[in-house]
């Protein structure tokens, strides 16, 4: 019997939403829960519990560059503390001249996250379960995770909040040290690799699909090929890619188009196996769903025993890695916080947690709707199991081909500069004739690479477990908890009490990536 994701879905996104955009109502009738509602509580005050008068003199921090940024950044987002001793809500003090509303922000902040990579998460459960049940805990995944991503992107907007930090290099610049940053703007280079090489190869299948359905054979390789050479490398060639970011509208809608005819296939039985009559049983045969037939047989529905208690497997942690390059965009975090109007960490909050709570829905919706049609048979694309035929489905195709299409200069160019940094090449030597040649390199590299893997959910596993996972949980608490330190005397208890939760995230981040990278060889 076949189980509806949508009460595990809908309890992990009220948990996360409840968790993250008011922290303190979510726990504050658990006693059991006592030891985390301090923490989450410290979250919300510990930005603005440090005890200042007029007369007293500003903070000054002996270990920043650029000190009296910092001082003046702090000044304004400390909040004086009731004379009781008691915390003062969280600061009203905005700390910058963004001009994005709330809602602004939410649909730019959840179009960030919700990509392409949402398709690959029913190969992430069927990595660990082959029958209805193995969505349960899945679902508690994508939550729980959910709430850690939160926790790591609210992190990294609290530290520019301190340092004045606009990216995520200033913020670590600020709070690590600068001779280290390179380390976090190599990740974030190396992740947008992974990204790029990912979009060829949804390009590669999508496009492929589309021209056997528009009666065209043709090979997986000959399809990104004759995508990349026609379309991507005039884009990526574009000096300026303003003019693209109205088509990324494509990309949100065309998620959310495809979880509901996902919903409908799934609910209206088009692909289901067929059950003959038995005899002697008065169970009438079930006839097999209407494009069944039209599918390949290795990616025909497959079911077997392995429900919640699978979970216990290690092979969860397929999952789990995918997880953390699905919910991947906190290389833009500084940008959502500079850019927020009236920025104090409360409104930023309120962001992060109605964004990532409406991420974890479509997360949990899509990745259990493909898994409970597809069961172990889910590939790590799932529009490859629906039929060519499918007209339905052949929508949700070209939704996300333009999608693709239309975001991957974006995220290009954020590889060809960041290896440009990393070469340490000068602006003033960044000649145009320069750019098309590394243009034309990488992006060769990046083809080669496309056309010989063919196994999505081993890229979004093994990049979510090395990369992702350092700059999701790792590099967050570390930037955090050395502003921390280099507040000195004048930190707050609050921030001092979140220091060990927010490095358990970090070695929560370690252990999960360990883990996950061994098994993510497993898929090849």
């Amino acid at each position: 019997m076949r189980l509806p994701p949508l009460p595990a879905a809908a309890a992990a996104s009220a948990l996360l939403l409840l968790a993250v955009a008011r922290p303190s109502s979510a726990f504050r009738s658990a006693p059991a829960a006592a030891p985390l509602r301090a923490v989450v509580a410290s979250v919300r005050r510990s930005d603005c519990d440090v005890r200042r008068s007029s007369s007293s003199p500003r903070p000054r921090f002996q270990r920043f560059p650029q000190r009296r940024r910092w001082e003046l950044r702090m000044a304004d987002a400390a909040a004086a503390v009731e004379p009781n001793g008691e915390d003062a809500p969280a600061s009203t003090t905005t700390t910058g001249g963004g001009t994005a509303t709330i809602p602004n922000e939410i649909f730019n902040l959840v179009k960030s996250i919700v990509g392409a990579g949402v398709l690959s998460l029913p190969a992430g459960i069927a990595a660990f379960g082959d029958a209805p049940s193995a969505t349960i805990p899945a679902a508690v995944l994508i939550g729980v995770i959910g709430f850690f991503s939160a926790y790591g992107f609210s992190l990294i907007g609290r530290v520019c909040s301190y340092t004045g930090g606009r990216s995520y290099r200033d913020a670590w610049s600020g709070s690590v040290g600068d001779e280290t940053s390179w380390i976090p703007a190599a990740t974030c280079t190396f992740k947008t690799c992974f990204a790029t090489v990912s979009y060829s190869m949804i390009l590669a299948d999508t496009v492929r699909a589309l021209l056997v359905t528009a009666g065209f054979e043709t090979t997986r390789t000959a399809a990104l090929l004759g995508v990349t050479g026609t379309t991507l490398l005039p884009l990526c060639l574009l000096k300026n890619l303003s003019s693209l970011a109205p088509f990324s509208l494509v990309g949100i809608a065309g998620m959310f188009y495809t979880a509901v005819a996902m919903a409908m296939r799934y609910f209206g039985g088009a692909y289901r196996l067929g059950v003959p009559a038995v005899k002697g049983s008065k169970a009438a045969a079930v006839p097999a769903g209407k494009y069944l037939a039209d599918v390949a047989a290795n990616y025909q529905p497959k079911f077997g025993t392995l429900g919640a208690s699978a979970a216990l497997s290690p092979n969860v942690f397929i999952l789990v890695c995918m997880l953390s390059t699905a919910y991947m965009a906190h290389f833009n975090a500084p940008k959502f916080f500079v850019e927020l109007k009236d920025n104090t960490i409360e409104r930023y909050n309120k962001v992060v947690g109605a964004s990532f709570g409406i991420s974890v829905l479509l997360f949990a919706l899509v990745g259990s709707l493909g898994f409970l049609t597809f069961g172990s048979a889910s590939s790590g694309l799932i529009l490859n199991n629906y039929s060519g035929k499918d007209v339905l489905m052949s929508f949700s195709r070209v939704a996300v081909a333009v999608s693709i299409v239309f975001s991957f200069p974006l995220a290009f160019v954020g590889a060809r500069d960041g290896w440009l940094d990393l070469l340490r090449v000068p602006a003033e030597k960044r000649t145009d004739g320069l750019l098309t040649k590394a243009t034309l390199a990488i992006l060769s590299g990046i083809t080669v690479v496309a056309t010989q893997l063919k196994e999505l959910a081993f890229i979004m596993s093994l990049a979510g477990a090395t990369l992702g996972n350092a700059l999701i949980y790792v590099y967050p608490a570390l930037m955090f908890r050395s502003a921390v330190k280099g507040m000195g005397e004048k930190a707050s208890k609050g921030l001092k009490r979140e220091v060990p939760f927010a490095m358990f995230s970090a070695l929560l981040g370690v252990v999960m990536g360990c883990i996950g990278a061994k098994m993510a060889f497993g898929l090849l």
